[in-house]
């Protein structure tokens, strides 16, 4: 992930990116979320790397791990 992911406030709003781009991070988590694989992602993005993406991921997990957790509350 080294400086493949970068917080610009000039680029995105600050949005975190990938170096070189202006694709966020959330952009290709919600991607895979969404069940795109990632030669799928590739070719909607082919400026992108295979690193690029795992960053993207490990990006987000490093972020989720130094969260807070607040329970979800079902509305039944």
């Amino acid at each position: 992930m080294e400086g493949r992911i970068i917080v610009d406030p000039r680029i995105m709003v600050g949005k975190p990116i990938i170096k070189g781009t202006r694709i966020p991070v959330d952009a290709i988590i919600r991607r895979l979320a969404e069940g795109l694989s990632i030669d799928e992602i590739l070719e909607e993005y082919p400026m992108l790397t295979r690193e690029d993406i795992k960053a993207a991921l490990r990006y987000a997990a490093d972020v989720l791990s130094g969260e807070e957790v607040i329970p979800l509350v079902s509305k039944a």
